[in-house]
């Protein structure tokens, strides 16, 4: 049975377009997999402690890695907080990205598993735009990611998420909404694809 590892970690509730596309995903994983597991971390709600000495060798640590390690698909919702990933997230990266295991090693333990991110962020850092080269989410989690645990790595882009609610955006709108069902047809396509792989 496949085995999908779900993580959250916006603090917006029902509100947060990273959760509402992550669910989208979801649900098509789940329909392709009834009889499967999901593990879900819901990072905002449930924080992994930041990394000190004790939690080193901590069994928690050792748990999140099988996670990782066992998992047939990761899910990741990582919206943008001031120009970088969520400090849970980072908390969780901390744990699970191991040096000669899980990372930069011949054949990291987790490599090939296919991960996708839901990379939320409130404006747009696409190139031409003001906010290009601000962006330091993709090229981190891509770098950490892909680069040194050997993922295979997607990202979705839901982006302009802050067009409703910011009077000055407010001319952004279609083009949120446009980026905003994007990112959910992206979503229920690669759950769909990613299942049928683990049929």
């Amino acid at each position: 049975m496949a085995t999908l590892l779900h993580i959250d970690t916006s603090l917006n509730g029902d509100n947060s377009a990273s959760r509402a596309v992550t669910a989208a995903f979801r649900a098509t994983w789940e329909n392709a997999h009834p009889e499967g597991t999901v593990v879900y971390r819901d990072l905002s709600l449930d924080p992994v402690p930041h990394l000190d000495g004790s939690g080193f060798a901590s069994e928690l640590r050792e748990t999140l890695i099988r996670e990782l390690e066992t998992a047939d698909a990761v899910l990741i919702g990582a919206p943008m907080y001031n120009y970088t990933i969520p400090s849970t997230l980072k908390a969780w990266i901390d744990h699970v990205l191991v040096m000669g295991r899980t990372a930069a090693a011949p054949e990291p333990s987790a490599a090939g598993t296919p991960t996708t991110v839901v990379a939320s962020r409130g404006g747009s850092y696409a190139p031409g735009t003001p906010q290009e080269g601000n962006d330091y989410v993709q090229d981190y989690l891509r770098y950490v990611f892909a680069t040194q645990m050997g993922l295979d790595v997607e990202f979705i882009v839901p982006e302009l998420t802050l067009a409703p609610s910011v009077p000055a955006m407010e001319e952004l709108i279609p083009l949120f909404e446009k980026s905003r069902e994007a990112a959910h047809t992206a979503a229920r396509s690669r759950a769909k694809l990613l299942a049928a792989a683990h049929a």
